[in-house]
């Protein structure tokens, strides 16, 4: 089969399209044809050589994909070839086939395209895992989420609404705001020139919001305590900022806060699939039912993985970037 190698650790160039071993089908996993994979921001650090793939993973870049089941594992019951599928990846969407634990699998939801079915488990785990599952985000509550614009937060912005929840976002220009916007979001506030602390507080009456989901890391952590209601969580889940910081314990305990942090891709494929099974539960019929929809900026083949790696670099994009096989 044809797969993206990094060639060695660098710019988005030293991505290439060359020639690999099928890879082999345990037991307990199916063996995906891939329609299409989507770009996630971890594939840019695995290229730089800043985070290698979890142990016994696949060496090539991609984190979820869509496609049609060519193989199963002796032990798998529920899927059978030629059944259409996303799958939540440890590696190896950024080629033809791709092996995958049975567990990590979803069925297309109806009304979505294959292809476009492949913007959905990476957000969608993330997002339901972090916010709902440890946050415990629910009804009437609100919520911030930096990055509004990106595959993450144009997910979790819908998502959120669909379950009654006032959305807070930041972002960098008035393009994403704007879009944010359209997805639902309540108060959109620009980064480069709004303090975002004073901005919440001021829009929930000098309380804070409850529930934040951050990307960022060091240069938010003090900012998003101040930014929290009493009982707040703040939900950690990249440190494209910074990875140490200090913070006043002062500003933590008398408002009884909570801060989670939390990683998808090196979990256990056992917590993984409860994670997907509370996805397909109750995420899935809000896509179904057309309250949560894929947001894709641009589709282009896999032999352009440079570019799409040079096209999330820029952040000039809105959503998920996909590759199609």
């Amino acid at each position: 089969m044809k797969a993206i190698v990094i060639s060695e650790p660098g710019k988005p160039e030293v991505l290439q399209l060359r020639d690999v071993a099928d890879p082999q089908v345990k037991d307990d996993e199916v063996l995906i044809r891939v329609l299409a994979t989507a770009l996630n921001s971890s594939d840019t650090l695995q290229r730089l050589g800043s985070y290698s793939p979890p142990p016994g993973s696949s060496p090539y870049l991609g984190l979820e994909c869509s496609g049609t089941i060519e193989s199963v594992g002796k032990s798998v019951s529920r899927w059978k070839v030629g059944d259409q599928v996303c799958a939540l990846l440890s590696g190896g969407g950024y080629a033809e086939k791709v092996s995958v634990p049975a567990g990590q699998i979803l069925p297309i939801p109806a009304g979505i395209y294959l292809k476009d079915a492949a913007a959905f488990p990476e957000v969608a785990c993330t997002v339901w895992s972090t916010v709902f599952m440890m946050g415990r985000l629910s009804a009437g509550e609100s919520f911030l989420v930096h990055g509004g614009s990106s595959g993450i937060g144009t997910f979790a912005i819908q998502m959120a609404k669909h379950q009654g929840v006032r959305v807070f976002v930041t972002a960098g220009n008035e393009e994403k705001l704007a879009a944010c916007k359209e997805l639902g979001a309540d108060v959109c506030i620009n980064y480069k020139t709004e303090d975002f602390v004073a901005k919440v507080k001021a829009e929930t009456d000098g309380k804070g919001v409850d529930v934040i989901l951050d990307c960022i890391g060091a240069p938010y952590l003090q900012k998003n305590l101040d930014s929290l209601n009493f009982d707040g969580r703040l939900c950690i889940i990249g440190i494209m900022g910074g990875a140490n910081a200090e913070i006043k314990l002062s500003s933590l305990l008398p408002k009884r806060l909570t801060v989670l942090g939390a990683a998808l891709r090196p979990r256990s494929k056992e917590n993984k699939a409860v994670v997907v099974a509370e996805v397909e539960k109750y995420v899935w019929p809000a896509i179904e039912a057309g309250k949560v929809k894929p947001v894709i900026h641009k589709y282009l083949p896999l032999s352009q993985a440079a570019e799409a790696h040079s096209l999330m670099e820029s952040s000039n994009h809105i959503g998920k970037i996909l590759l199609e096989t």
